[in-house]
């Protein structure tokens, strides 16, 4: 009995405060709209994937061994992309006014698990710039590789393209407002329950009887709750004021 009385209470907390979660959650979701349409950059994406192989001869055939290498390789491929000695170049190549450092944070490689195919992930705020710079450094490692290591045999598979539409990877902003709206409710109920807990003043006679455990015998009304009172004239009555020699019911 105990549970269902709270949980009767947690809803009349809720019930009672219910404008301010709701308040609290517009506001949060239209601050998300307003900061994710009209404040923050749109960030567009671009891929290439490249296919590297070790050195071989006419006699050397290919073996799981060889794949298995190859795949272990990937990760040190990966490092080699994202390197100033191939980013310098990049930088050089295309004329940016930035530095290999500040260019690799754009840059991710990725590998599936068990594949000779590393994919060149760029992200930048120009889609244009974005496939320039992931084309750029795809054909600066496919030269440059080979005199780093025993590798002759780099491939561009594909090579990163802009389309007419291309739309932003971030940000997401239906997604900003959905988390928004969660925050919000999260923070609405939260400070509905701390003002409850904050709020000791007696409103009800039901708050009375929960204190003093004792029942509530009479009420003292506000005197603006009193009822006036009415003046109710008989109209079969006449007021009139007699006249000199003449008696009442005359």
């Amino acid at each position: 009995m105990e549970e269902t009385i709270n949980l009767r209470e947690l809803f009349a907390v809720l019930r009672k405060r219910l404008w301010l979660i709701v308040l609290i959650t517009i506001i949060a979701a239209t601050i998300s709209g307003v900061i994710s349409f009209f404040v923050l950059t749109p960030v567009y994406e671009s891929k290439t994937q490249i296919l590297v192989n070790q050195a071989k001869n006419d006699q050397q055939l290919y073996n799981t061994q060889t794949v298995q290498t190859n795949v272990q390789l990937i990760n040190t491929y990966n490092d080699i992309i994202t390197s100033p000695a191939i980013l310098d170049k990049v930088v050089k190549e295309l004329k940016m006014d930035k530095s290999a450092q500040s260019l690799s944070g754009q840059i991710q490689v990725t590998s599936a698990q068990d594949s000779q195919v590393a994919q060149i992930v760029v992200q930048d705020t120009s889609a244009k710039r974005a496939a320039q710079i992931a084309n750029t450094t795809a054909s600066v490692f496919q030269k440059q590789v080979p005199k780093l290591m025993n590798v002759d045999n780099v491939k561009v598979l594909s090579k990163a393209t802009v389309g007419e539409s291309a739309s932003p990877v971030k940000p997401q902003p239906l997604l900003n407002i959905a988390i928004a709206v969660v925050v919000g409710l999260m923070v609405g109920i939260g400070l509905s329950f701390l003002l409850e807990y904050l709020d000791n003043t007696l409103k009800t006679e039901q708050d009375i009887e929960n204190i003093l455990d004792l029942p509530v015998i009479g009420v003292v009304t506000n005197i603006k709750d009193v009822p006036k009172p009415t003046n109710v004239s008989r109209p079969d009555v006449a007021a009139r004021v007699p006249q000199r020699g003449e008696t009442y019911g005359s």
